[in-house]
């Protein structure tokens, strides 16, 4: 196996929104419509457009860094450029954290949708064998090439998005358009707010492997808001379809599979059993396929240890990087030790989100950024300060008892990148 300097740019458009999607749209569907019909009632799909509109300004700061750069990193790669080393560090180093924790959960839920099919894959012995052979299969995948990962991609989303859209169109052609509405009652609009933040994270993942993509600069600026115009739509035709079909005996757990089954009985459970495992499964392929760009990206710029930015030149992938967090997660998912590490997942996404919209006017102070004239000064201007007054009172909603992981984190990751700079001294 020989190597090379970088891989190769397979990724296009309709690649770059795929990748966005499926890192959008994973477990959390199947119980987001009742959880949303709880807290907004009959007005929900309206609320998830608003919050789409809301998901526009920080997404176009992103979008705007993400022209500067062709490079694979994201808003660690952002951070390090406007912020230096260390902040660029502590970025990649959040994000890798509370996304390998995530990845490792994910694992479990897959199982849990299997099992539900299947019993046997609730014996402890067969789930864990089985959720190890699931991370050797997504691992392979990206491994033996972008274009194969894409191209599972594509299969995966065809079977997710398949189920759920006939149990939808069911359900509209059996009980017909809702017609009443009801104003909701705001007394959990922090948690309503909360659970939309994690039901819209990841619509600007393509970003940390823009160093694969044609075009880059161009390319991921139109994917991320052509994904959030289909995520939008998608969550919203659920959600309605969800208020038509008005399930009765709602498991709470498997909303959508209780709407199933009101419609089309046992057939529709099967369905939104079988969508589930395929959402669950593109979802935890969607980041394999880009967390390791960001692996690979901070290696390429020192940040972490050379051997991990090879690139195999038989699959022109970085195989090192794409192993190593493939073993991470492996490790955290048998070691059940990911439950610690879940509580500060939306705490340090926020806060890095916060970093990556302070980037935007750093670069622009500097003369790195081109933003124009006076009109559009002020266009960009009140964007900023719209994003971040929209970050901050989310990260504002974080549970307190977030505050002491994340700080652990970040201690832990301050020491770290000392530790790292004080070898390449030597």
């Amino acid at each position: 196996m020989t190597d090379q300097n970088t891989p190769p740019r397979v990724i296009g458009l309709a690649g770059a929104v795929l990748i966005n999607l499926n890192a959008v749209v994973g477990a959390g569907i199947f119980a987001l419509p009742a959880l949303l019909y709880a807290g907004a009632g009959s007005m929900a799909p309206l609320i998830v457009l608003a919050y789409a509109l809301l998901m526009i300004a920080p997404l176009l700061v992103t979008a705007k860094l993400s022209t500067l750069f062709d490079q694979s990193g994201g808003s660690q790669l952002y951070a390090e450029r406007a912020f230096g080393r260390f902040a660029g560090f502590q970025t990649g180093w959040s994000l890798l954290g509370q996304n390998i924790a995530a990845r490792a959960a994910n694992f479990h839920v897959l199982v849990s949708y299997l099992a539900a099919i299947f019993p046997l894959f609730d014996a402890p012995i067969i789930r864990m064998a089985t959720i190890l052979a699931l991370i050797v299969l997504v691992t392979t995948l990206s491994v033996i090439g972008m274009r194969r990962s894409i191209e599972a991609l594509w299969v995966g989303t065809a079977l997710k998005l398949g189920p759920i859209l006939l149990v939808c169109l069911a359900g509209f052609i059996a009980n017909g358009l809702p017609t009443t509405y009801t104003l909701p009652q705001f007394t959990q609009i922090e948690s309503i707010a909360l659970l939309l933040a994690y039901a819209y994270s990841g619509c600007d993942l393509a970003t940390i492997a823009a160093g694969e993509v044609h075009d880059a600069r161009r390319t991921i600026y139109r994917s991320i808001f052509v994904n959030l115009a289909v995520i939008a739509l998608f969550y919203a035709f659920v959600q309605w379809a969800y208020i038509a079909i008005d399930p009765q005996g709602v498991n709470a757990d498997r909303p959508l599979a209780s709407a199933g089954e009101a419609v089309l009985g046992q057939w529709g459970v099967i369905a939104i059993s079988v969508a589930a495992i395929f959402s669950t499964g593109t979802n935890q392929m969607s980041y394999f396929v880009t967390m390791p760009r960001l692996i690979f990206g901070m290696s390429q710029r020192g940040l972490l240890p050379a051997f991990l930015a090879r690139v195999s030149g038989r699959f022109l992938t970085p195989a090192n990087a794409i192993m190593a967090y493939g073993a991470i997660v492996a490790v955290l998912a048998l070691s059940g030790t990911f439950a610690a590490l879940a509580t500060f997942t939306v705490a340090l996404e926020t806060l890095t989100g916060v970093l990556v919209i302070l980037a935007l006017p750093m670069l622009w102070r500097r003369g790195e950024v081109a933003i124009g004239k006076r009109a559009m000064a002020l266009f960009w201007a009140t964007i900023v300060v719209a994003a971040l007054t929209f970050n901050l009172w989310l990260l504002s909603q974080v549970p307190a008892s977030s505050a002491l992981p994340t700080l652990a984190v970040l201690v832990v990751g301050t020491a770290l990148y000392f530790l790292a700079a004080n070898k390449r001294a030597d």
